[in-house]
């Protein structure tokens, strides 16, 4: 929990910061929502990929850090940032050059193809800092320092509330810009979140070890591929459930923006509530990965089981209240009558699949401790896209049914990946602590 608590806070600020572009747009018009609201789930597909590839570096450092291997800390970090760099670059070219053929075969409503055009061509200039930010992140939250992710974090959303307030709305001798003010308020927050965690861990003693800024570096291969097998597997796992998540944003979007906009206040709402059990995973892999550093097999399956367990009670309190107050949290983000209905809906699936959501991420979580990412990467990509995908385009597209029929998809997937990813922990954790005892080396 002490690791946790930063990353929970950092995790709030970011559904804080969507929270504010929800709202926010949401002032302006249903068009300029559902524009956000599309775009932002595109956005979050090559931003997904992108994390989930540099997550690698998060269990990598915990276990050097448990084992005591210092130095060779400073030499993945460096890396990561190389190979960071180079994902974001030939992202923000794609988006440049294809995001608005991609939204017109995708069958984006007209009323509002534009601005969502404009809003991810403004945000991806983003790309580059957010990618370098995240190496940093993770190398610190891998010796379990987590504390500095959490005051740039609340850096960010004044940084993001702010730039929001000028260019959204037109202040300070700014223009109004609307989705695309959103867009590059976005995108001027990652750069101040990098500038602010390179300068922290630049001063800051605790880092002098692990050398990060020894010296200028060239490309080790061999380091390369070490993340790249561990943080591929990741990145598949995360877009298997981000990019379902996506999916179905696009889907809505074909039936208009009220649909869109509505389904935007659902998933801000579960997205804000899922970040507890998502700071729980990040430092349930540093406890795991510390643990098995230390060679305590006992500690890492224990660890991983706390974990696991803390997040699924959390997410059923989580349920009950979203059950109680979900027309009241509706009304704070629009006062169109008709957004209102359909979201209060859309949040009564969403209470069904809390436990389930809880349980899902924080036992990846663990096993990504134990550098078990393949076989997740497979399971999660079998519940959300051979299992739930097919649901919601049925419901979407062929039987053209209520927007609540297509959440049924995520109550489907995300039930079938905590199951499967709990058994697979079991598995895991068991084997590893039964060959401790034996002597065994561990795998």
């Amino acid at each position: 929990m002490r690791i946790a608590g930063p990353l929970l806070v950092n995790f709030i600020a970011v559904a804080a910061i969507h929270f504010a572009d929800a709202v926010m747009s949401g002032r302006i018009g249903p068009e300029t929502m559902a524009a956000v609201a599309v775009g932002g789930s595109l956005w979050m597909v090559g931003f997904t990929a992108c994390l989930g590839i540099v997550m690698s570096v998060s269990p990598i450092v915990s276990r050097r850090f448990g084992a005591g291997e210092f130095s060779t800390i400073g030499r993945y970090t460096r890396q990561g940032l190389i190979l960071g760099q180079l994902m974001a670059l030939i992202q923000l070219a794609l988006v440049q050059l294809f995001i608005e053929p991609v939204l017109v075969a995708l069958g984006i409503s007209e009323e509002f193809r534009e601005l969502t055009v404009g809003y991810v061509k403004a945000i991806s200039w983003g790309l580059p800092a957010i990618a370098g930010f995240l190496v940093f992140r993770f190398t610190t939250e891998g010796i379990g320092f987590t504390r500095p992710i959490m005051y740039i974090s609340l850096l960010s959303v004044l940084t993001n509330v702010a730039g929001n307030y000028i260019f959204m709305f037109g202040k300070f001798g700014v223009p109004a810009m609307g989705a695309v003010g959103c867009g590059i308020s976005s995108a001027i927050t990652m750069w101040v979140m990098l500038i602010a965690i390179a300068g922290y861990m630049y001063r800051h003693p605790r880092y002098r070890p692990l050398e990060i800024f020894h010296m200028m570096t060239r490309v080790r291969l061999p380091l390369i591929r070490e993340m790249l097998a561990l943080g591929v597997p990741i990145a598949i796992t995360m877009l298997a459930e981000t990019g379902l998540f996506s999916a179905v944003s696009v889907l809505m979007g074909t039936r208009g923006a009220t649909v869109a906009a509505s389904h935007q206040i659902a998933l801000n709402v579960t997205s804000t509530i899922f970040m507890i059990p998502l700071a729980l995973s990040g430092a349930i892999t540093v406890r795991v990965g510390h643990a098995l550093g230390a060679k305590d097999a006992a500690a890492a399956r224990y660890s991983g089981w706390i974990g696991i367990g803390i997040a699924g009670t959390f997410m059923f309190c989580s349920a009950i209240a979203v059950l109680i107050f979900r027309e009241a949290v509706v009304g704070i983000y629009s006062p169109d009558a008709a957004v209102q209905a359909i979201a209060i809906n859309l949040l009564f699936m969403a209470a069904i699949f809390q436990v389930a959501d809880g349980i899902q991420i924080s036992a990846a979580g663990a096993l990504r401790g134990y550098k078990d990412t393949r076989v997740p990467m497979v399971i999660n990509t079998f519940a959300f896209w051979v299992l739930a995908f097919p649901l919601a385009y049925m419901a979407t597209i062929t039987y053209r049914s209520p927007p609540q029929y297509i959440w049924g998809a995520f109550v489907l997937g995300l039930t079938v990946s905590a199951i499967m990813l709990s058994l697979r922990y079991r598995h895991i954790s068991g084997r590893e602590y039964l060959a401790a005892l034996a002597g065994e080396p561990a795998r």
